[in-house]
This record gives structure tokens, sequence and C-alpha cells, in this order.
């Protein structure tokens, strides 16, 4: 709950902003869904009322602004960003957009977003570093609505984009989106399909991979088990409870897994990223020097891939293919996997991919 000295503080900015005539919209409850022609409901099951489009919105990061692109969505209505936008090459338009907050898991510049005067806010719904109920409550009693999305949970990521298109009036974008996504994952799926348990491999993702810890692993919550599912692996962790959490060294060697990932967040890949400190081969051999691991099927096979935050993320349907071609080499000789990343940001960013997205312990050892 907000404190009271928090509530008179906000209270008087809106009392500031009234007077000199800038702050022009009509306070009511974020969650209402009264009065409004147009209604969409968010990831955290909240209700938002408009009567047209919101023609000025905040957004904390690049997933929300990608699903906007894709849906051909103005940008010129978005006032407020985060710091995660600051690659000008990929985002141009946001060059004097002020900033909200340094990052979309950083604190809120409340003052600087009252200043954007958003109608609407757009955070992710279930990130662990943000609390969203406590920013619909500072933000609800002057009239900002906040839209809880996430664009990261491979599940729910159509029906994420369909608010979007909701909301903007792009329906007819998103069916062609959605075809496009049931394309390429019917084209996996064919090729997997009638795979036996016994044929898929045992997969270990581990996130924000430490070199001097037990490692945090993806459980069965995480976007990765469902992608890994789709491109016909086991995440031998999915049984575990909640998007990630702690094992012991052991219960990895144990499970003796077929192939381990790690999320590239935490690495410089990606879109204009090209490893250029050699940080993934560093991790990999690392990794492959744990005590007890030279056994393990995926160090002595060299099967070790860091993959880009993107791939988690709208990207994710487009990514699933190397994903699958990792997992199954043999059957997707004949894709060019790369050409669906190619595709997505030609097709929806406008630009050419640049950057190494994908780091395979294969390609540190050629090297």
């Amino acid at each position: 709950m907000m404190k009271g000295k928090e509530l008179a503080f906000f209270q008087a900015l809106l009392i500031i902003f009234c007077s000199l005539g800038v702050w022009q919209y009509t306070l009511q409850e974020t969650s209402s869904d009264e009065g409004g022609s147009l209604v969409v409901t968010d990831s955290n099951g909240f209700n938002h009322s408009f009567q047209e489009s919101p023609s000025r919105v905040a957004i904390t990061n690049t997933y929300a602004a990608s699903v906007m692109r894709m849906l051909d969505v103005d940008l010129d209505v978005v006032v407020g960003i985060s710091g995660d936008f600051s690659d000008e090459s990929l985002w141009p338009e946001f060059v004097n957009t002020p900033l909200v907050q340094q990052s979309a898991h950083s604190e809120i510049d409340f003052e600087s977003l009252l200043d954007c005067r958003p109608e609407i806010y757009i955070v992710f719904a279930t990130n662990g570093m943000v609390d969203t109920n406590a920013i619909r409550e500072k933000l609800g009693p002057v009239g900002i609505k906040v839209i809880a999305l996430d664009f990261y949970k491979y599940d729910v990521l159509r029906e994420e984009i369909s608010v979007i298109a909701e909301l903007f009036g792009k329906q007819q974008q998103a069916t062609e989106i959605f075809e496009e996504f049931d394309s390429i994952e019917a084209m996996v799926a064919e090729r997997i399909d009638n795979m036996s348990i016994e044929e898929k491999p045992r997969i270990v993702m581990e996130h924000h991979a430490s070199l001097v810890r037990d490692p945090v692993v993806l459980t069965g919550t995480s976007q990765w088990t469902d992608m890994i599912e789709k491109a016909g692996g086991i995440n031998v962790f999915a049984d575990l409870p909640g998007h990630t959490t702690h094992v012991l060294m052991e219960s990895i060697i144990g499970n003796n897994p077929d192939l381990l990932l790690f999320d590239g967040i935490t690495f410089d890949i990606g879109y204009n990223s090209f490893d250029e400190e050699n940080k993934c081969e560093t991790h990999m051999n690392h990794v492959s020097d744990r005590d007890g691991f030279e056994s393990v099927t995926a160090i002595v096979e060299n099967r070790l891939a860091i993959m880009s935050g993107e791939f988690a993320g709208p990207m994710m349907i487009h990514g699933l293919p190397t994903l699958a071609k990792l997992l199954h080499p043999n059957l997707f000789l004949d894709v060019d996997t790369e050409q669906y990343l190619d595709n997505y940001f030609a097709d929806y960013h406008d630009v050419e991919r640049i950057g190494k997205f994908v780091c395979t312990y294969t390609d540190t050892v050629a090297d």
C-alpha cells in the first residue's frame, strides 16, 4: 500500500498539473471497465476501459515495443521509455523520448513519468523484480492505467499480442502474425511429432549461469520449458515449481543431460552484439571443467549452447526452428533457421539482422 507521505506527494503533483492545465485526464480506477466501448484484460486479470485507442503510451521494455511494431502500431504514441531502448540502430524513433526508468527492472522515476502524461503504462505482469500492484496503486489515482503484459511466455504470447491488437485496432495484423506462427510451428512439428520419448534429448537450461556457485535452472513455468518441448526435447527440471530455482551440481550430473543450454540474457549476444570479449567461450569452458561433469553426455559430445535473450521474447516462435535444429540437427539439415530470424527483423523491425544470437561449444572448440 502507498504510505501517507507518498500519497500526499502524488496528490500534490496532481493538483499542480491540473492547475497548470497540462493534465486533462478524468480520474478513474485502473481496473475499471465502466463507461468505455473498448475493454481489454491484461495478464494480471485487470480490465481496462477506453473510449478510443490511447494516444499517449509509456513502456518499460522492448518486448512491448516489438509487439507494437509487429502489429504496425504507430510508435509516435510512445511518450516515455526505459533505458532498455539505448540501441539507436534498432530504436531510432526513441532517441529523444524521455526516460521514466533506467531499465525495465529498475525503480520508476514517477515524476518523469507524470511529466510524460501517458494514458497507459505497459509493464511486465510477472517480473519478480517489479511490484506491479504497487505501481498500479500509485498511478491509478492519477488516471494512468497500468497494463501488465509479459510477451515472454510461450503459452500466452498470442493472447497478449491480441490485447495490444484490440487496444489499437490491429486485429487483422494479429491474425496474419498468428498464421505465420502456425506455419512455423507446423514445420517443426511435422518433423518431430512421431518421435518417442527415448528419442527426445534431455535438456538442462541454466539461467544467469554462475561460475562460482550452484546454478539456477529454468523450471516448470519458464517459457523455455514450453519451447524445449515444442522443439522436441525434455527439460529435466520441468517438474520443479516456478520459473527458476537453484539446484545442486550433483543433480545436473545425476540427470546426465544430452544438451546443456544457457539463457544468454547476461551475455553480450543478440541484436548488434557480437560477444567481442569471448565471454561465451569462457563460460562454456568453465562449465566443461566443473567437477564431475567430464562424464556428462552433453560435455562428452560438446553439446552446449548459449541463446540470446531475444529467443525468450516476441521472437520466440521465429526462433523455434533454431532451437529445434540444436536439439535435432539431422532432422533439420535442409532448414535455413537463420532465415526465420532474418525475416523477424526485416518484416517487423525493418532492419537487417546483425549480431551473434547463438554460441555453441562446437564453435569454440573449432576456433
